[in-house]
């Protein structure tokens, strides 16, 4: 409590600071006719923009100002840049500016510009993607999987070396997590992004959760006035065949902006899952084949109205449904300790399975003076339902297929449904010696999930009370923050900032009458640091302190079955984990980048595939069994070898230290990770473009568990017609289908298992991406401010 009082003694005076202000207008004028729409920019002695504004009908503008010396910039297309240094001590006028045309006709010539694939900037990394061809067509979880030092692997995206990510659209927290966020991005266009940020240690205005940093999804945006549609048709083909039509609508005009999407997905994917059971009395091995359809249909309305120049309200709405049903034939093959078939399980089932989510965002902006002083309020509510409704079989039969009897049947169901209310503000307070931020946040919670387990031996169902339960769950959590940021000079730029969190949570399994809480409050401190030595070189320094809240699902403490000899079940005991991250990078020319980074985790969590040798049972559980030390270094190399051939790289190596902090029959252990990628684009004519990728992965060891390599070979080729209107794509993705999951392996309890899972990896696509409307769109989106809540709600 005395960290909130210090906190807020610090931050009350910051509100009232009140500073004179005086008018600085002009008109912009070509040598004919007043010139709308021109960008002005006003910087500060430093040479940072502190204001701007644009040019109205008849070229005038009026910009507020605090007494001193300033430069006035100001940019128009087909007109040369214009700059002008000045000291306004009263109201100034600075009459009309006269803008005189470039040398070239922009309708006779044409300008080709291309972006850097990769800058980087004080606390993260830009990654662009309008170089990258294989993206046409396709989604944005294809998109973060090709950003430098992001792998995208068993429903869950990492940043090299640091762990799972969150994932943002303009700021905006996708509240899911693995299958449920995959699936969520997949129903987002590729085309339709201007960049990715990376950002490994994210500054105090987000939330502490999460210890593999920040994915930051930014959407295309344009000038006003304007509207634009974009259409996507793709057709995927694997084993089974995937249709998609996604659709994006944007409106701009005077006050009023509104944009609109709809995505639809449909089809199959054929998955393989292989495990093997090393027992004291023998080999359990377990083959499954499923056949998963894919079904999403996914909308976003988004609405802004300018009620001021200064004041700006707004709404949006998502809306996200899945229904991932599945059929599976497990086969399981006992054998005795001479490696003799002892006899074959047939286990058959049908999963209904289905997920709903709905966020509702309502907004208020507003800018209280010239100096750019915004405060921003934000309430949100997000509601997330799932179902899960397993029915199986499984057969017990002799070496030679003869039936012996039924080993179980059953059926297993599992909702949950969860609430969330948040409510935050957002300060935004620049000043003369440093840009000062500042905020709060609550945020209120509720989670009921249900299991039940039925037992379906005798034809009759008949509810097993042991396997069933009824878990609440609540997690109320209040944060403040404070961030400021100060430009010393040319060379050195500063970035600090402290987030205070205090978190009540509540967990209650009625059916074993069994209450858990736990209470915490911590400081999460953050720092940037930049030195630019000169035009070639630049070194930045980052340490960030985050916090890994486990899933709200996986709190529940029952049963559900994967097959008849394999379940998973939660854990009400389950504590957050914490990690230090700190990372130092140089940037040579923005051609080559180094990257050297230590991660510290304490009081880890993840999954244990422990097993049961008297009944030959695998159990999936969660656990706060770690702490880990990883560390690495990483190397990108950005080239273009000739007018035709351009050339993305990057390899890093990887290792870690892992102790368990809990009493596991194991032994961790750790060995070195290579992980290199390799994008190379030909400009085959103007319109045509040809990329092939290489990435590869070593094998490696992390803790408990080793891994095999992976790998993946692709080509794509994209063809521009009709001016670019339209874009005729193709992928052939992972050729010779190495990517998957390979010789997974775990030894807990002297019990060796073995794992191994294929997901349609191995796929070509064909897509068409047309538009039309009026190209220059502007369309502003908005934080969800109850992000960190929703992102715990999905997959496994």
């Amino acid at each position: 409590m005395k960290k909130v009082n210090l906190l807020v003694f610090l931050l009350l005076p910051l509100f009232c600071l009140a500073q004179a202000s005086f008018k600085l207008k002009g008109k912009i004028a070509s040598e004919t006719i007043p010139l709308e729409w021109a960008d002005i920019s006003i910087s500060n002695s430093e040479g940072k923009i502190i204001d701007g504004s644009t040019s109205k009908q008849d070229g005038s503008f009026e910009i507020n100002l605090k007494k001193g010396s300033y430069k006035i910039g100001i940019t128009l297309l087909q007109f040369k840049d214009y700059e002008k240094e000045f000291t306004i001590e009263n109201d100034m006028d600075l009459g009309t500016i006269i803008l005189k045309e470039s040398a070239t006709n922009l309708k006779e010539v044409i300008i080709q510009y291309k972006k850097k694939t990769i800058e980087q900037k004080t606390d993260r990394l830009v990654y662009n993607l309008e170089n990258n061809v294989t993206t046409v067509g396709g989604d944005a979880l294809s998109a973060i999987n090709t950003a430098p030092g992001v792998v995208v692997q068993n429903n869950t995206i990492n940043i090299l070396g640091k762990g799972t990510s969150r994932v943002m659209i303009d700021g905006r927290m996708i509240e899911l997590v693995g299958e449920e966020l995959n699936n969520f991005l997949k129903s987002i266009s590729a085309s339709d992004i201007k960049n990715i940020e990376v950002i490994s240690n994210p500054p105090a205005k987000y939330d502490a959760e999460g210890t593999g940093g920040l994915i930051n999804i930014i959407m295309k945006k344009g000038v006003r006035d304007s509207w634009k549609n974009t259409t996507t048709v793709s057709y995927d083909q694997n084993k089974y065949s995937i249709y998609t039509l996604r659709d994006n609508f944007f409106y701009n005009k005077n006050k009023f902006r509104f944009s609109a999407s709809i995505n639809a997905k449909t089809g199959y994917l054929n998955a393989t899952d292989d495990l093997k059971m090393y027992f004291p009395d023998g080999l359990s091995h377990m083959k499954s084949a499923t056949k998963v359809k894919t079904e999403n249909l996914s909308g976003k309305l988004a609405l802004d109205y300018d009620l001021s120049e200064r004041t700006t309200i707004g709404f949006q709405y998502l809306n996200d449904r899945n229904n991932p049903d599945f059929k599976s034939d497990i086969r399981i093959e006992n054998y005795n300790i001479q490696n003799e078939l002892d006899n074959v399980t047939l286990n058959n089932s049908f999963t209904d399975k289905g997920s709903r989510n709905q966020t509702y965002n309502a907004h208020l902006i507003t800018k209280l003076d010239s100096l750019k002083r915004k405060l921003s309020f934000d309430v949100d509510y997000f509601n997330y339902s799932s179902k899960f409704d397993r029915n199986f079989v499984a057969n017990n039969f002799t070496p030679d297929m003869t039936f012996i009897d039924i080993n179980q049947s059953g059926r297993n169901i599992s909702n949950q449904d969860i609430d969330n209310w948040s409510f935050k503000a957002d300060m935004e307070h620049p000043l003369q010696a440093l840009n000062l931020s500042y905020g709060a946040k609550m945020s209120f919670t509720n989670s009921v999930s249900d299991v039940l387990y039925f037992n379906t031996i005798t034809g009759t169902p008949e509810l097993d009370s042991n396997q069933s339960n009824r878990f609440k769950y609540t997690e109320n959590n209040q944060a403040v923050y404070v961030n400021a940021d100060k430009k010393l000079n040319e060379k050195w730029n500063f970035q600090m900032g402290l987030r205070l969190e205090n978190t009540q949570t509540n967990g209650f399994s009625e059916t074993m009458n069994q209450e858990t809480e736990n209470n915490y409050l911590k400081l999460f401190p953050t720092f940037y640091a930049s030195y630019k030595k000169n035009e070639n070189n630049t070194f930045s320094l980052n340490y960030g302190k985050r916090i890994n809240r486990p899933r709200f699902d996986l709190l529940n403490p029952f049963r559900i079955y994967i097959s008849s000899n394999s379940y998973s079940e939660g854990n009400p005991f389950l504590r957050p984990s914490f990690s230090d991250n700190f990372e130092l990078v140089h940037s040579y020319k923005e051609i080559f980048r180094t990257s050297v980074f230590v991660n510290a985790i304490t009081n880890g969590y993840g999954v244990l595939f422990t097993s049961n040798p008297e009944t030959n049972t695998q159990i999936v559980t969660r656990e706060n069994y770690f702490k880990n030390l990883n560390y690495g270094i990483g190397e990108s190399y950005s080239a273009s070898f000739t007018d035709w051939w351009s050339s993305e790289n990057s390899l890093y190596l990887l290792g870690a230290k892992t102790e368990f902090i809990k009493d596991i029959n194991a032994t961790p252990s750790n060995s070195l990770q290579i992980d290199f990628s390799t994008n190379n684009t030909f400009l085959l004519s103007k319109t045509t473009k040809l990329q092939i990728d290489f990435t590869y992965t070593t094998p490696f060891k992390s803790g408990l568990y080793e891994v095999g390599y992976a790998s993946s070979f692709d080509i794509s080729f994209k063809q521009d017609l009709f001016n670019k209107t339209m874009q005729i794509a193709f992928l052939a993705n992972d050729i010779f289908n190495t990517s998957y999951l390979k010789d997974f392996t775990s030894v807990i309890n002297g019990v060796k298992q073995v794992y191994e899972q294929k997901e349609s990896n191995r796929f070509v696509r064909l897509s068409v991406v047309y538009n039309f409307g009026n190209k220059k769109i502007n369309v502003q989106q908005r934080d969800f401010g109850n992000k960190e809540e929703n992102k715990r709600t999905g997959g496994n």
